[in-house]
């Protein structure tokens, strides 16, 4: 049945280890790293998941992940300067994004073309959008009482209030556990969407979208819905963003911050869900201590971890990890086999 989740019984295995891990995170973190530098990489975090969800399951390397990144935190910051609260900025945020990518996604996917033209069109995408925002700076550029403000980006928005009271902010550990939260719901929403019969066809098409046409499925429309899912949690991983750092700049579209989201990908590893959560939140990290230094420069270090990983470690963290816990209980269970009557008495005639 369309939309019918495949084994309830490990998505709730899922769902609890959802809970306890998050849990068990936010309580323990905060010991060790401040909750602001946290809430960043928690929202990094769901940003590499965005990039994750379609092209680790949906086979579709977006070079552009930014500039849904970027519309969300300037769609956020441009409602919530006109609206004066956050409830209908942060709706926006999810919504804008989604919306352009569909109209994109239906371009490129319905023009049949190749994967690397994708990329390459939303590499351009990218590149428009932050060319035209770093352009904004005249007065003429202002959309209700928001100016954009060209490379000096748009500060002083409203942030995150509680819905219908825009005088109570939340800001500070509170955010910090809304962040966390809201990465929790994101990670089981993405659970339940490719556990699902769409997720499943999803995967189907990344590994032969020929034989998934012939079955029946309209490959096109699902890989437009796939990718606007994707930049609906970019997007709301740049409202979240605009509100941590209370202001919105250009540098949101860059290229470089491009590269960094498929890095992220890439080292925390392809095709699974924690991985580019983690690969994420710990190079955002290692960039932010080696940020205190002015010994190396934080891109060559970045640059050579990628290329470490796809010379020693091309399926990333998690797969490897994963493939070696796997690989030792299989040696276990093993060992821990009854042994039949032949090889005891074997043994017996060997050591005797």
């Amino acid at each position: 049945m369309p939309g019918q989740v495949h084994n309830p019984g490990g998505l709730q295995k899922d769902l609890m280890a959802t809970v306890i891990v998050t849990g068990l995170l936010v309580w323990l973190m905060p010991m060790l790293i401040s909750t602001y530098t946290l809430t960043v990489l928690i929202i990094y975090g769901m940003l590499g998941l965005s990039l994750g969800l379609i092209w680790g399951f949906g086979g579709i390397l977006c070079f552009g992940q930014a500039a849904f990144f970027g519309l969300g935190a300037y769609s956020y910051a441009i409602a919530a300067i006109n609206f004066g609260e956050s409830t209908l900025p942060m709706i926006l945020a999810v919504l804008v994004p989604a919306v352009v990518a569909a109209l994109l996604g239906a371009l490129m996917f319905y023009g049949r073309l190749t994967d690397v033209y994708l990329g390459v069109i939303t590499l351009v995408v990218t590149l428009i959008l932050f060319k035209f925002v770093n352009s904004t700076a005249g007065p003429q550029y202002v959309i209700g009482k928001a100016r954009l403000g060209g490379f000096n980006g748009i500060p002083g928005f409203q942030t995150l209030n509680v819905p219908g009271r825009p005088e109570a902010y939340i800001w500070g550990d509170a955010y910090f556990y809304v962040c966390a939260v809201l990465l929790a719901l994101v990670f089981v929403l993405v659970t339940v969407l490719l556990r699902s019969s769409f997720g499943r066809v999803a995967v189907g098409i990344r590994e032969n979208e020929t034989r998934m046409s012939l079955m029946g499925y309209d490959v096109r429309a699902r890989k437009t819905i796939l990718f606007a899912i994707g930049a609906a949690i970019a997007g709301l991983a740049g409202a979240l963003f605009a509100n941590w750092g209370e202001i919105v700049t250009p540098s949101l579209f860059s290229l470089g911050q491009s590269a960094e989201i498929i890095i992220w990908c890439i080292v925390g590893g392809l095709g699974t869900r924690l991985g580019p959560i983690l690969g994420a939140a710990g190079l955002a990290y290692l960039k932010f201590l080696l940020g205190q230094q002015s010994l190396v420069d934080n891109t060559l270090i970045t640059g050579l971890i990628l290329v470490l990983f796809v010379l020693f470690l091309p399926r990333g963290i998690v797969p490897a990890v994963s493939g070696l816990w796997q690989s030792r209980i299989g040696r276990g269970r093993r060992s821990r086999r009854p042994q039949t009557r032949r090889g005891a008495i074997s043994r017996e005639r060997f050591n005797g």
